[in-house]
């Protein structure tokens, strides 16, 4: 799915409106009714009371044809027209006029009596055309949005989110109900705490201009995922899924090359062998015996040789950072050909020798968490700096960068994807592992790389969203992630009617 900027969206609406013959004023009733829609679904009982906040924009517009819409449907309806929010537009003084014609009285401070769970604020004070700074007036106002125990449902955005720079106050928003694209905004780590849920409202802008309009953002969904998902075919055999050489393991780390190890062939692939110090050798193949296993070093590894060609190779997973692992590594590099995931230690070794990535081979994967990141690339003053040092970092390169957080992106080209799925379960001890080793897995069952980093975060993350329908999110760890891989490659295929 695309991620279109301020200036496309606005331009989806005018190409919609001058193709589909209809008004500005007919968009925001569709955008007013899919808005209607989901909260009648959300919240059947008419004893439920909505209390809105209305800017005098097209995003307080979109409140008051929902919020009437809500009237006539017999639900209880509060409604604040906040005058500082803004200067009344054409389409919102239309849709004003309807609520007057429908008796609605705005501003009349009406006090109902609720139980707990019975008041949903409706946030339509400002929507992606905010560019100035808020005024102390409509800082307090969602301040007081903020402070009350409802839930907080924004329309489009969270109010006072800026959708090309920092934000520093916004509401804090439990469900974005955003319009026909997901918004970069929404899934950046530094408006966290404004989103915890997005939902994303079909209001029937231009097929064609969608289709057509050129972006560097993209939002990888289920759609998405299943357009990159390779299945395994009637003949397959263990030959033809692709041999996955898993490099890693230190004196005390070894249960990170076992569980990296472990996914690389619950991915998929045919064959999987683990690279790895003595010492680790009874652990591993007592508690994988399906992997085959090599050994170098007694405690860490001190020099990778072998005499097979992998179809792809992982490394780093509890690797250590020894002088002699770090040697080691470098000479690797400097003769390795084949596709290569690099996670971990070694992406620390990585970012004290910089001189090194130039070894890389062309489509290497990288996949830093936010510290190993930044001291590959050096720090950035906001997420929007951060997205642009990683564009530049994968350009300079030629890596896929896989930027791990709770919205994972994947860059590569000057594109961003960024993922749709997993939750916070996943921060636990061991999911990158796993994550290295599914990447591995796909690409010796001949993914492309970008694919492989694309549909194989994706996969990791499905794991969590099925996990959780079972169990707690503080008690899943990192084995549970290959306990679901199972499920989620069924989730996947049935979605697409693959048998």
């Amino acid at each position: 799915m695309k991620i279109f900027n301020a200036v496309q969206i606005r331009q989806a609406d005018e190409m919609t409106v001058t193709k589909q013959n209809i008004t500005y004023n007919d968009l925001m009733e569709r955008a007013g009714r899919e808005v209607f829609l989901w909260l009648k679904m959300q919240f059947p009982d008419k004893e439920t009371i909505f209390h809105f906040f209305c800017g005098q924009g097209n995003n307080g517009g979109d409140g008051l044809a929902a919020a009437r819409l809500l009237q006539t449907d017999n639900y209880k309806v509060v409604l604040d027209i906040i005058e500082d929010a803004g200067k009344p537009t054409p389409a919102f003084t239309a849709n004003l006029k309807k609520i007057e014609e429908a008796g609605i009285q705005s501003n009349q401070n009406t006090v109902y009596e609720y139980e707990k769970g019975r008041l949903v604020y409706i946030d339509a004070l400002f929507g992606i055309g905010l560019t100035r700074d808020l005024n102390d007036a409509i800082k307090q106002a969602i301040e007081n949005i903020n402070n009350r125990e409802a839930i907080i449902v924004s329309i489009d955005v969270p109010s006072g989110m800026f959708m090309d720079r920092k934000t520093d106050i916004a509401v804090r928003s439990d469900v974005v109900l955003t319009f026909q694209f997901p918004k970069l905004a929404l899934y950046l780590p530094g408006n966290a705490s404004f989103v915890k849920e997005v939902a994303v409202l079909d209001i029937g802008l231009d097929n064609e201009f969608i289709k057509n309009t050129v972006t560097d953002f993209y939002f990888t969904d289920e759609f998405e995922a299943q357009s990159r998902y390779k299945p395994v075919t009637h003949n397959a055999h263990k030959g033809t899924q692709g041999h996955a050489l898993i490099i890693g393991g230190s004196y005390g780390k070894i249960g990170a090359i076992c569980l990296s190890a472990k996914a690389a062939l619950k991915s998929g692939c045919g064959l999987a062998t683990a690279y790895l110090p003595k010492c680790g050798y009874t652990v591993l193949q007592t508690s994988f015996p399906e992997a085959m296993v090599l050994t170098n070093g007694e405690e860490h590894i001190t020099q990778i040789s072998f005499d097979f060609q992998p179809k792809a190779i992982g490394i780093g997973m509890g690797l250590g950072q020894h002088q002699e692992t770090q040697k080691a590594l470098y000479d690797f590099l400097k003769i390795v050909s084949v596709p290569l995931v690099i996670d971990a230690d070694a992406l620390n070794i990585l970012s004290y020798n910089k001189e090194w990535l130039k070894l890389l081979p062309e489509n290497t994967i990288l996949t830093p968490h936010p510290k190993e990141l930044e001291r590959l690339m050096g720090s950035w003053k906001d997420d929007f700096e951060k997205i642009e040092m990683m564009k530049s970092f994968s350009k300079e390169y030629k890596l896929v960068l896989i930027a791990k957080d709770a919205y994972t992106m994947i860059v590569y080209n000057g594109t961003v994807h960024i993922n749709s799925s997993g939750n916070a379960a996943l921060a636990t001890g061991g999911s990158g592992d796993v994550l290295t080793g599914i990447i591995t897995g796909l690409l010796a069952q001949s993914y492309s790389p970008v694919d492989a980093a694309i549909f194989g975060v994706y996969l990791h993350g499905l794991t969590a969203d099925i996990g959780i329908r079972e169990t707690a999110k503080q008690v899943f760890i990192a084995s549970d992630i290959l306990k679901y891989m199972g499920k989620a490659y069924m989730d996947i295929e049935a979605k697409c009617n693959l048998k």
